[in-house]
């Protein structure tokens, strides 16, 4: 009989795998999980597959979570051997392309000035870019000759340029590759590529989501919600119902936490749709109190009417309505502004949520009051839509995200585990 630490190894290793898509798995569920391998083994890949999706995975979404990580992490041996004899194949095959990089990569006789990630790029680069690269350098030798110096700075100049374009390109390769599902797709795309048609389904998208997450929230309350001291007003109270019995005893329940967000919103140019889908989300969870307040900025800010948010359908008319629409974008004074109100809108019981995507003018000021914010407030976490995987070209996001969480929602499905994790902290 195999070992039940085996199959517990391993499922645990697949279980942080799932949190990592963003799916609530408990030790518990690892446990069942385990158990029903041990019941089951691993002959059947379909069958275990299936078993273990009803135990992880309960809604259309997680269970596309669910299948992706699975074929990648429970291969057959027929696929693991298929897959260690491509593996090679591409790494002599880049072992190759790296060799001929370096006798490329050479200009006036001595190794171009690049960066190790820029000379990996430059040997996965397809051999037909490469090829217009070295084209272009004898095209314009000649220059050499005259001014060595001169040549020397253009090549380096665009090949830098023409290496950077190459890697933005490869890392957005794989974008769009969990699309499998037609309606589920918009979940992983960006919003800003969002189309007018598909507003409507990302808009429902949302209030499915949004539901799931309190369901998740007031389930959790329910299972763990007593705080351990007898409630003994409602204990007597139900013994008398059934004649003075005091058989079922009553606990005191944990008094429900709501968050107190103030929330920063731009809405300036593209930002607008950002703004108008995460207010969505952030609005329909429950965890959220009502006494939360939302501002909107460009160049100067206005707190937004939360009667006319109630109806987030008609926001884009509210913020239009606001006279800010459209105009650039200063966190600076934005934030110096909120900072300023009498009585204080950032105290320490309060959480200041940025939707922004950090870029605006007076970088300085911006950051100074950033960190006077978070001296203020009791947490501050900057929503940005910017996609992650482009943050290290963007110098305002490092500069921020060295003062407060920046986090990555540059998609619906992003921005839903943002929320969650907002929600549960």
């Amino acid at each position: 009989m195999t070992d039940p630490g085996v199959y517990l190894e391993k499922l645990s290793a697949f279980s942080r795998m799932l949190r990592l898509e963003g799916l609530a798995v408990s030790p518990r569920e690892t446990g069942d999980a385990a158990k029903l391998l041990l019941a089951l083994g691993l002959e059947d890949r379909n069958q275990v597959k299936t078993a273990l999706r009803t135990v992880y995975a309960k809604t259309r979404e997680e269970q596309l979570s669910f299948d992706r990580c699975f074929d990648g992490f429970f291969l057959s041996e027929e696929a693991m051997r298929s897959q260690a004899k491509e593996q090679m194949e591409k790494e002599r095959e880049l072992a190759e392309n790296r060799r001929r990089a370096e006798e490329e990569l050479q200009l006036n006789g001595k190794p171009m000035d690049l960066s190790d990630s820029q000379r990996e790029t430059y040997a996965a680069m397809p051999e037909e870019a490469r090829q217009r690269l070295r084209g272009f350098m004898d095209k314009y030798r000649g220059t050499a000759e005259r001014n060595p110096k001169l040549y020397s700075e253009f090549i380096h100049s665009v090949f830098t340029r023409t290496l950077l374009e190459q890697q933005m390109l490869l890392e957005n390769a794989g974008v769009g590759g969990m699309e499998a599902d037609p309606d589920l797709g918009i979940l992983y795309r960006d919003i800003s590529d969002f189309r007018d048609t598909e507003i409507p389904k990302a808009i429902e998208i949302i209030k499915t989501v949004a539901r799931q997450i309190n369901g998740e929230l007031s389930a959790r309350r329910r299972a763990g919600g007593s705080t351990g001291k007898l409630d003994f007003r409602r204990t007597i109270r139900r013994g008398l119902e059934t004649g003075g019995s005091l058989n079922r005893l009553e606990f005191k329940k944990k008094r429900a936490h709501r968050k107190r967000l103030v929330m920063l919103c731009d809405v300036s140019g593209s930002m607008v749709q950002f703004s108008e889908f995460a207010l969505r989300f952030i609005q329909s969870l429950n965890q959220v109190s009502e006494g939360s307040r939302t501002f909107l900025f460009s160049e100067s800010m206005v707190e937004a009417d939360p009667f006319k948010l109630q109806n987030m359908d008609l926001f884009r008319s509210h913020v239009r309505d606001s006279g800010i629409y459209g105009r650039g974008t200063d966190l600076g004074s934005a934030l110096t502004e909120l900072l300023g109100r009498k009585p204080p809108v950032l105290t320490a019981g309060t959480t200041l949520l940025i939707l922004s995507d950090t870029k605006s003018i007076d970088q300085p000021r911006a950051l100074a009051a950033l960190r006077e914010a978070k001296r203020h407030a009791g947490k501050v976490i900057f929503l940005n839509p910017i996609p992650q995987r482009n943050w290290q070209y963007v110098g305002s996001i490092q500069a921020m995200a060295s003062v407060c969480p920046m986090v990555s929602c540059s998609t619906l499905r992003e921005l839903a585990t943002a929320c969650r994790k907002l929600a549960q902290s």
